[in-house]
């Protein structure tokens, strides 16, 4: 493409923007992203940007520093400032896209405990569609295009009236995988729970293991219960597959339930460590849970990642992400990274 690639970043993953920068031979756009002593937003791009090809990468998950809320709001200022700086394209890199969960609702008296084996199902009919309104605000803001990776719920990529590519991290964690000793060279892929079925059997597929399913019931958001499990796990390895680990609950509830049912040994992995609440505490003190293997879409604090400790392994999706902006800046497909 005839005009400038650049790369820019807020707070909330400099580390993964830095890595892409790198990978694709530029420098991260000079910018200060800071606050006024109010706490609003301060944003100033310290290099010129007419005509360029900008993608900013900001990932909407809270920090150590700053709220989900916060990264969202910075994101937009970014794309504002962007767009009135006369940017010729804009691209929104969110490796992790917040409010992903609240995607729809069903108007139905069904209880949250049987409609919830997914948390963006909602009993209630007064409900926001949350995934929309960030999906209008990027838009309004100046986005002209998304790319993001493993969206909580497919449907949201229809949410938008600009193109959005849609990345699967699955790739990157099944190779990973590959390079691990497992003593059980037929162990199993099992989904916590039956709305994660499709990613599990696609990586079970990947590797030509056989597939479990973890049946639950969530009692309430954010909670849940697992029931029985679906397939054979007795004496086997299990690797639990997972889109995002948020208060763990579910994982360390399913690793408990695969070893009281003669598992010997189980590994989880997922795309998105959001590690909310308890969750950290929670994996380190989980017996039957041995090891979480996660991307780096959210940045882990140094906090979480000693509780942690050596059951936290984390690879990272940069090398992914910037193939993707690679393709999208030399206008190249992006769908033959996964064919």
């Amino acid at each position: 493409m005839g005009y400038e690639l650049k790369i820019m970043c807020g707070n909330s993953n400099p580390e993964l923007a830095e890595e892409i920068a790198k990978n694709l031979g530029v420098s991260l756009c000079r910018s200060k992203v800071g606050r006024f002593s109010d706490g609003e937003i301060q944003i100033e791009i310290q290099e010129n940007v007419r005509g360029a090809d900008v993608f900013v990468v900001q990932s909407t998950c809270p920090g150590s520093e700053n709220s989900v809320n916060d990264n969202i709001m910075e994101l937009l200022v970014v794309l504002d400032a962007l767009k009135r700086s006369s940017s010729k394209r804009v691209t929104a890199v969110l490796p992790y896209y917040g409010y992903a969960r609240q995607a729809r609702r069903i108007r139905s008296s069904t209880s949250a405990a049987s409609a919830s084996d997914s948390q963006d199902r909602k009993p209630a009919p007064r409900v926001p569609i949350s995934s929309k309104l960030i999906a209008d605000l990027l838009t309004a803001a100046g986005a002209h295009r998304v790319l993001c990776v493993d969206l909580h719920a497919a449907q949201i990529q229809g949410f938008f009236n600009i193109p959005v590519d849609h990345l699967f991290a699955a790739s990157v964690l099944i190779e990973h995988i590959r390079t691990r000793t497992f003593a059980d060279h037929d162990f199993r892929v099992v989904s916590p729970d039956a709305g994660g079925t499709e990613r599990a059997r696609y990586v079970a597929m990947k590797l030509n293991k056989s597939l479990a399913i973890i049946d639950k019931r969530r009692e309430r958001a954010n909670e849940c219960s697992v029931m029985h499990i679906v397939g054979d796990v007795r004496d086997r390895e299990c690797l639990l597959i997972d889109d995002m680990i948020d208060t763990a609950g579910s994982l360390c509830n399913a690793a408990e339930a695969l070893v009281a049912n003669g598992a010997k040994r189980v590994i989880g992995c997922a795309v998105h460590p959001v590690l909310s609440g308890p969750a950290a505490t929670r994996i380190a003190a989980c017996d039957a849970l041995e090891e979480i293997i996660v991307t780096n879409t959210v940045p882990i604090s140094e906090e979480k990642t000693a509780k942690m400790g050596k059951k936290l392994t984390i690879v990272s999706v940069g090398r992914m992400l910037s193939e993707a902006i690679r393709r999208i800046h030399n206008e190249e497909s992006v769908s033959i990274l996964f064919s």
